[in-house]
């Protein structure tokens, strides 16, 4: 694990990005238009999920490490209902670069 200050994998970036700036247009074109997640590992419907713990409670996410492959990391995530929280997150990205599914919960 390296401790790098944005992640490494282009897909991972873009999310995180969008996350970070709040930006919902960044953050549907970082995924793809069929994307599933889980959270503490119950499926969620992603654009309920998103908009309740990123676009309306002001979430953050601070890159603390990654994986290898850039697509798993620990994060200091920050939203306005949870406060702050270390989190783990897996993606599953596509050949053309955008993440397919991602799964977060306590790290």
């Amino acid at each position: 694990m390296s401790t790098p200050r944005e992640p490494s994998h282009p897909a991972v970036r873009a999310f995180v990005a969008a996350v970070n700036s709040g930006d919902r247009q960044a953050f549907r074109a970082a995924l793809t238009a069929d994307a599933t997640m889980s959270d503490v590992e119950v499926e969620h419907d992603l654009a309920e999920w998103s908009e309740r713990e990123i676009f309306s409670s002001d979430a953050r996410m601070e890159v603390v490490s990654e994986s290898a492959d850039g697509l798993s990391l620990t994060a200091r995530y920050h939203n306005d209902v949870w406060g702050d929280i270390d989190t783990a997150w897996t993606f599953t990205a596509t050949g053309d670069g955008r993440i397919s599914r991602f799964e977060t919960g306590p790290a």
